[in-house]
């Protein structure tokens, strides 16, 4: 019984811990997102968009990321 309210004490508290990223969680995301983007342009050299469809399709994946 203790153990239970004591884990649902902790998940409350949880939620309001993480409501601001630091500096590490943001390095962290832009270098995420710097990898993507050379994954990304490894692909497009390796197998590059075929049309205009499918280049206007990675350029919106690359705007909604």
């Amino acid at each position: 019984m203790r153990r239970a309210a004591l884990a649902l004490v902790f998940l409350g508290l949880m939620p309001a811990a993480c409501d601001e990223a630091g500096p590490a969680e943001r390095a962290g995301r832009e270098a995420g997102r710097s990898l993507d983007r050379a994954t990304e342009r490894a692909r497009d050299a390796v197998d590059p968009p075929r049309g205009p469809a499918e280049r206007i399709g990675r350029t919106i994946d690359r705007a909604s990321d």
